[in-house]
């Protein structure tokens, strides 16, 4: 007996440092089949699988140990999967209250079709409403800034977090990186009550694109922005500077920054996804100056895990579900100011090659899939 042809569906995959196509991948068995209509690029962390410097690549997490070892094999190339930010369509088979038809988030990478497990999968279900552009924020990187948040706040409350705007509401905010994260991560905390919101990033167009979003925005290069914000932000005697810094930009640098901006013990609560950790980074850091005079802190707030103690109440559903709420409130400006590139997925590629080369500059690119591709 003749076996079925296997699936497959175009993708964009990384085949080695600087080497990028769309080709047909297989697809793995599932029982609900999800048409894509759109995929976000998070570029930080998608041009270090291209440029060769994704740690993934290089050593192998060992979750039992909580270490990258390199004494195992890694991931390595081809990476098939490449992408989180998903927004299809379900197709055929059953999903308890999701009909065909429903539009959905998710995160299975950069694909025409994907064939989900709701036991395996988060399929988040989107409003009819809601532009298949938003919803690329949904599944997976609104909740990471939400998540933001989330460790602010409990920084201020403990586990007794009632609302991510606990550790905002009334505050001033700085924001360091103006890319994706950080620009959600300043809308969230505007939208939940924050006194201020600065954004810091030397690139004009992300400054711009806080403004537009009703932020503030700083060039860290023009001025030291230490001095500035420390000079506007009094607390006390001896006391000045944010109480909330978010750092949104995965170099050393930025964290150095981030520590200069904070008050007395204060905490930098760091979103940033770090690449590099050559040994000029611990001279850039400088842990022997504010960091140590100052008695602050930094609290890691990937979205792997929420603060401790706040698991039972603040799931990856609720922070879906505050992701949803912030979108529906701000979707137009979000997408005036935060989607700058919506291209085919035939050009993912030649994308991926212009931004590790700084020919192109975008904020937030997005793929889009023909129908049947």
């Amino acid at each position: 007996m003749l076996s079925a042809p296997a699936v497959t569906d175009r993708a964009l995959v990384v085949d080695g440092p600087g080497r990028a196509t769309v080709r047909e991948v297989p697809r793995a068995p599932g029982p609900v089949t999800v048409q894509t209509l759109v995929s976000g690029l998070s570029a930080g962390t998608e041009l270090a699988f291209y440029t060769g410097t994704h740690p993934a690549l290089h050593t192998r997490f060992d979750p039992e140990l909580g270490l990258f070892r390199r004494d195992a094999p890694a991931t390595g190339y081809p990476v098939t999967r490449l992408g989180y930010m998903e927004v299809g369509r379900v197709g055929a088979g059953a999903v308890p209250g999701l009909p065909p038809g429903t539009p959905v988030a998710m995160t299975y990478g950069h694909r025409a079709g994907y064939a989900a497990d709701p036991l395996r999968d988060r399929i988040v279900a989107l409003p009819a409403e809601l532009d298949p552009l938003l919803g690329i924020y949904v599944a997976h990187m609104g909740p990471i800034c939400a998540n933001g948040l989330l460790h602010a706040a409990a920084e201020e409350c403990g586990t007794d977090v009632r609302s991510l705007g606990d550790g905002v509401r009334g505050r001033r905010v700085a924001v360091v990186g103006g890319g994706v994260v950080g620009l959600l991560s300043g809308l969230f905390a505007r939208r939940h009550g924050a006194a201020e919101v600065v954004v810091l990033d030397p690139t004009p167009a992300r400054r711009a694109a806080a403004e537009g979003l009703g932020l503030e925005g700083l060039d860290p290069d023009a001025t030291d922005p230490a001095v500035l914000l420390k000079t506007r932000w009094r607390h006390g005697p001896g006391d000045r500077g944010a109480d909330v810094v978010l750092q949104c930009r995965g170099r050393v640098a930025a964290l150095a920054c981030a520590l200069r901006l904070c008050r007395p013990q204060g905490t930098v609560v760091d979103l940033a996804f770090y690449t590099s950790g050559g040994p000029e980074d611990a001279a850039t850091l400088r842990l022997g100056e504010e960091f140590h005079h100052n008695g602050l802190g930094v609290r890691c707030a990937q979205i792997g895990r929420v603060p401790r103690g706040t698991a039972q109440h603040w799931g990856r559903e609720r922070l879906c579900a505050e992701t949803l709420d912030l979108l529906e409130a701000e979707g137009a400006a979000v997408l005036e100011h935060l989607v700058t590139d919506v291209v085919p997925l035939a050009e993912g590629p030649s994308l991926l090659a212009d931004l590790a080369a700084r020919r192109r500059h975008v904020i937030q690119a997005v793929f889009t899939f023909a129908a049947g591709a």
